[in-house]
């Protein structure tokens, strides 16, 4: 637990020095899984579900809410963990997959470090999806999110400095994508 909190801090805070200590960093996948991306997805998950019981199903882009039963509840709160999971394995795969087309490495676990860790930010912002009125401040760190990607993919990837810039373009549009798709989902 100390080190998720060391974690998330260093990423959040310092997230230049944090990135060059990753890079260097040996993770296996289920263990950066299993003790980093699952259980921030878990808190905001949760908190979604408690907020839809609590005060209901926000109706999309507004301020208003519809009465949730716990079922309903439970299973918002069960679609937005596995949408959580399923876009970062999916914009993870596809950072690594354009990598080479840059000038950097093709690596699967690289790919999983760097987005992972980026989506630090928008996971720990679901919290924030516990109170509706608060569902903006969800996109906030979302778009911080896209600075740590930013940040980190070029040192993560190792593409060149002269081609990072497109690299990192191309999977950013990838990630928004990722996340409207994923937003449309969580909020059907």
């Amino acid at each position: 637990m100390e080190t998720l909190i060391s974690r998330v801090k260093g990423i959040l805070l310092e997230p230049r020095s944090t990135w060059k200590e990753l890079d260097s960093e040996f993770i296996k996948p289920g263990e950066l899984w299993g003790k980093y991306i699952i259980p921030l997805a878990a808190v905001g998950a949760i908190a979604r579900a408690v907020g839809m019981l609590l005060f209901g199903k926000p109706i999309a882009f507004t301020s208003l809410t519809n009465p949730a039963s716990l079922t309903t509840a439970v299973v918002g709160g069960i679609v937005a963990f596995v949408v959580s999971l399923l876009s970062i394995f999916a914009l993870s795969k596809v950072a690594s997959l354009l990598a080479p087309g840059f000038g950097g490495q093709k690596n699967d676990v690289q790919g999983l470090k760097v987005v992972g860790y980026a989506y630090t930010a928008a996971l720990l912002g679901g919290v924030f999806t516990l109170i509706p009125a608060l569902s903006l401040v969800f996109i906030i760190f979302s778009l911080y999110s896209l600075v740590l990607l930013y940040i980190g993919l070029p040192i993560i990837m190792k593409v060149p400095k002269d081609r990072a810039m497109g690299y990192t373009a191309v999977v950013i549009i990838v990630a928004i994508v990722i996340f409207l798709i994923g937003l449309a989902v969580v909020s059907a």
